[in-house]
């Protein structure tokens, strides 16, 4: 199903080690929110969506894979040349402790990820108004990360994340309109 092409949907830079930047970044790598979520939802949730729009939650869910790859190459700029002593002062010690320099699942706040971060109704409607949301909330959250650094490199890179959440919830937004109409059509049997 997926051609792996070996580069960042997006270039990824940083100007500077920042654990402290990291550690907030994770909550778009692990959190409820954040990239790993909102592709395995809705590469689930296209089971049992129609036909009209099963495209479309592959399509998103696969690019929410590619942004995941992105926060998880920002994280890593970020720390790679961080001491112990700096990750545990930018609050990262426990992670530190747990999985040294490696990536974990886990939100800001180092609460691991769950499944219970995912949704999937079965009714199409709800499914799509609830992808809507965590599009907006990603939107949210990543232009409080911008607001958050003063690296203009890593703020290009969340640029352009937020932007794509915002262009992912308009082609949600479509996707409802489609669905409403068709559920709104007259059956002649």
């Amino acid at each position: 199903m997926w051609i792996y092409e070996k580069k960042l949907q997006y270039p990824v830079r940083v100007s500077k080690c920042d654990p402290r930047m990291a550690k907030f970044l994770m909550e778009q790598y692990g959190g409820a929110d954040g990239e790993l979520a909102a592709a395995l939802r809705y590469l689930n949730q296209r089971y049992t969506i129609p036909d009209r729009v099963i495209g479309l939650l592959t399509d998103i869910g696969t690019e929410e894979f590619a942004h995941l790859e992105m926060i998880a190459t920002m994280v890593y700029k970020l720390t790679k040349d961080a001491s112990p002593a700096q990750l545990e002062e930018a609050g990262l010690g426990a992670h530190f402790a747990n999985h040294d320099h490696a990536l974990f699942y886990n939100n800001a706040a180092g609460v691991p990820w769950t499944a219970t971060y995912i949704q999937a109704k079965g009714d199409p409607i709800a499914d799509l108004y609830e992808d809507i949301a965590a599009e907006e909330k990603a939107r949210a959250t990543y232009q409080w990360l911008i607001d958050m650094t003063d690296d203009v490199d890593l703020q290009d890179g969340l640029k352009f994340l937020r932007e794509r959440e915002i262009i992912h919830s308009l082609r949600f937004r479509e996707a409802v309109e489609i669905l409403k109409e068709a559920r709104d059509e007259q059956k002649v049997f």
